[in-house]
């Protein structure tokens, strides 16, 4: 359903500033990937919702900025009378204002939500970049959501495996290692880890939106508003200086004067280099330390995302026996399962489970054309029926007290064309390629990348997003900085790296596959590393050319399929338990 604007009215402000355009991007002060309703600027001005995306407004023209993943969704949702579509990465806004826009421009931004790295390169734009900071859309955002309030609540070392003490420590030890006095912490979810806490404020995304300074001595002042403090013990509290948020800027340029502040040029927002740079101080521009310290995780850590998947494996079984039961015969009586109702009955199944607290993320319940969206959510509007002739595509997780679940698998409940069965096959192929690889210690992302695309590019065919991401442990369902994609990642992969496999292939109109695993990296042979999945469940094989697999291949699902069967046949329910078992049967006694 496409948007109603509210282009006239900012366009009017800036002419009243005497501005000749705006970068809104889809960011909060935070650079969270989902956003709170009060900070959804994007949404608000567009009608776009998706979790990456800019848009650039000026007196007669508006540009939508979005990755591959989103450019069916972003037509679909936004007036294309009034917004142009642009690639968010094949065509950067920077270069876009060189190539179309005058020199001398004055384009405004608001500096608490464009980070370093991208300030420099709107600075190539020949534009000029006008800071402005009172946050204008709240002159014509009249029903603009309140501020989150979420309650904040204590991680105990017990889940965590470690306290927030030893962090503190190790944090402090790496500021005095590059001479830096201070670090300037801005992302969510690395506060989060350091400080063993979680949060409320944005839906599935356990992180209490904040500001902190480390200190090389490892002091933390926690820049957070004291009413979400309430349900935290005295002693965390009192264990770091607990300020008001507002004040962060003003605190970095009182304390720059002769100091060093470690920032990240990635995810610290400009703002705070001009607090540095007008209080006197010098500014490290490097990666936060805790990012890297986040994603290699504990064994404690470990053993509870090994916990978690057992529990979610145990739901999605329970949830595909009986959408496999539920699919032919509600097909048969004209009243077909929806969407919707399937990502409901999943979410009830979750919810049966001990430690479930929440989605994870919004679910992607698409069905035929549908799943051709890679970040598709079904509405009343879109809400299609799950057929048999159809693929239908499910991904989903959990956020769990002690781990953090991500999955997609891709269905099939009756007879489908050979494209469809071809494309599936790839797919797979690709998938199995990638997760039973063998690779040396410290291989970055993007060279393990084009091991999951080769069966497709083999066919002419290609997905625009990445194969894999890291994710939190009970934090964000997309973490950094391991990524596999063609773009290049620099970050070396060693055991305890959490990540996700998920190969795809979207036919616009038509269907999209995906088959997605959450792993494990773990040591292999000497100086060599793989890959242990984490994900337990079936894969549906009823859609594979099976003459196109080879014999590692299959001995690969069956291994698998074996594993699945014996870790949850005691726990799923007894109507499901018959079709695990015809699920994870070996593949040559299965349905081509």
């Amino acid at each position: 359903m496409q948007h109603t604007s509210s282009l006239a009215a900012l366009r009017s402000l800036l002419n009243a500033r005497d501005l000749d355009g705006m970068l809104i991007p889809r960011a909060d002060a935070h650079q969270s990937e989902y956003s709170a309703p009060f900070d959804d600027k994007l949404a608000f001005i567009s009608g776009f919702d998706g979790s990456a995306g800019l848009a650039l407004i000026l007196a007669d023209r508006a540009l939508l900025l979005v990755d591959g993943r989103y450019q069916v969704q972003a037509r679909q949702q936004v007036n294309v009378d009034e917004f142009e579509i642009h690639h968010l990465h094949d065509e950067p806004v920077h270069l876009w204002m060189r190539d179309n826009l005058p020199a001398g421009k004055r384009i405004a931004f608001e500096p608490m939500l464009m980070v370093n790295s991208q300030y420099e390169n709107l600075r190539t734009s020949g534009c000029d970049l006008v800071a402005v900071n009172d946050d204008p859309l709240n002159e014509i955002w009249s029903t603009r959501p309140a501020a989150p309030q979420g309650a904040i609540r204590q991680m105990p070392d017990a889940i965590s495996g470690e306290s927030s003490a030893s962090k503190c420590a190790r944090v402090a030890h790496a500021l005095t290692q590059e001479g830096a006095d201070y670090l300037a912490l801005t992302l969510p979810d690395n506060i989060a880890w350091l400080l063993n806490v979680r949060g409320s404020d944005i839906a599935m995304s356990p992180v209490p939106l904040s500001f902190a300074l480390v200190k090389n001595d490892g002091a933390v002042e926690w820049f957070v508003d004291s009413a979400k403090l309430q349900q935290l013990d005295s002693e965390v509290r009192e264990a770091v200086t607990v300020q008001n948020p507002e004040d962060f800027l003003t605190r970095c340029q009182q304390l720059a004067a002769g100091k060093s502040f470690l920032l990240d040029g990635d995810n610290a927002p400009v703002a705070v280099r001009f607090a540095v740079e007008t209080g006197g101080g010098d500014i490290k521009w490097q990666a936060d330390p805790i990012t890297l310290m986040k994603a290699n995780k504990n064994e404690t850590e470990l053993e509870g995302y090994r916990a978690s998947h057992v529990q979610d494996g145990a739901a999605w079984v329970n949830f595909l026996a009986w959408l496999s039961h539920e699919v032919p015969l509600r097909e048969a009586a004209g009243n077909p399962i929806t969407e919707l109702e399937a990502q409901e009955k999943q979410l009830a199944f979750r919810q049966e489970c001990d430690n479930f607290l929440e989605q994870s993320f919004g679910t992607i319940s698409a069905a035929a054309g549908n799943a051709a969206m890679c970040h598709y959510h079904s509405a009343p509007e879109t809400n299609a029926a799950i057929t048999s002739n159809e693929f239908y595509l499910n991904d989903s997780g959990g956020q769990y007290f002690n781990g953090t679940t991500d999955a997609t698998r891709t269905l099939n409940f009756g007879q489908l064309d050979g494209q469809r069965r071809l494309h599936y096959t790839a797919v797979l192929k690709g998938f199995l390629s990638l997760i039973s690889l063998q690779f040396p210690e410290g291989t970055q992302g993007h060279q393990l990348d084009a091991f999951a695309r080769r069966p497709l590019w083999e066919l002419g065919l290609d997905y625009d997003h990445g194969t894999g991401h890291g994710v939190g442990h009970y934090l964000l369902i997309h973490e950094n900085p391991h990524r596999m994609a063609k773009k290049v990642n620099p970050w070396p992969m060693v055991p305890g790296n959490i990540l996700t496999i998920e190969p795809g292939y979207y036919l616009a109109g038509s269907h999209g596959i995906r088959i997605e695993n959450q792993v494990e990296v773990v040591a292999s042979q000497a100086g060599f590393c793989k890959f242990a999945s984490l994900t337990l469940i079936p894969i549906d094989l009823s859609a594979v050319e099976l003459p196109l697999m080879s014999e590692q291949e299959i001995a690969w699902l069956d291994e698998y399929h074996q594993h699945v069967r014996e870790k949850l046949s005691p726990l799923v329910s007894s109507d499901a338990r018959p079709w695990l078992f015809e699920a994870t049967a070996p593949v040559r006694t299965q349905r081509a």
